[in-house]
């Protein structure tokens, strides 16, 4: 019995909020680019942005699985318009993100869309 409360403690920390790490979109390159957006998240929820072209910074609150995103000032970039507004959606999709979900390594924000994020451990 007590292995089992002991190996049950390190899926507990698991599921915590990533607050300082960084994560990855679960997502495919988009055609001539070499980025996917990701999201630094410090200890306090502040983020950095980058992108499918554009960067910039947030807010994250979070109390339990409840979510609220904040975008800030955004760097306005040279984009081709089909970054530009896959960089529009990606963050409409944060803002109406409502809940969020860690498994391991892969968070999920849900809302409008669900966003899966890879939190990059190496």
């Amino acid at each position: 019995m007590l292995s089992a409360v002991l190996g049950a403690i390190p899926a507990q920390a698991q599921e915590e909020f990533p607050f300082g790490f960084l994560m990855t979109l679960d997502a495919a390159r988009m055609p001539g680019s070499k980025r996917i957006p990701s999201l630094e998240i410090g200890d306090n929820g502040e983020v950095v942005l980058e992108l499918w072209c554009n960067g910039g910074r947030g807010q994250f609150s979070v109390a339990d699985n409840t979510i609220i995103f904040v975008p800030g000032a955004m760097e306005n970039r040279n984009c081709p318009p089909d970054r530009a507004q896959a960089d529009s959606d990606l963050l409409a999709a944060l803002g109406e993100a409502t809940t969020w979900r860690r498994q391991g390594d892969l968070v999920t924000f849900t809302g409008s869309k669900s966003l899966r994020f890879q939190i990059n451990t190496n």
